[in-house]
């Protein structure tokens, strides 16, 4: 059993977390994103008046 385990982990494992990895990355560049990105950057400053 434990070699069975080991050799998932080693090969399909890896493979399986390499393209979460990928797809989290490439997350924020998707179409239509830009909104969301830009929404995310500015809320910090939502309950600041202008001119500070």
């Amino acid at each position: 059993m434990y070699e069975t385990l080991r050799h998932f982990a080693d090969s399909y494992g890896l493979a399986a977390m390499m393209v979460a990895f990928l797809a989290l990355c490439a997350w924020p560049f998707r179409p239509g994103a830009h909104q969301h990105n830009q929404n995310a950057a500015n809320s910090i400053f939502k309950d600041m008046p202008d001119g500070e």
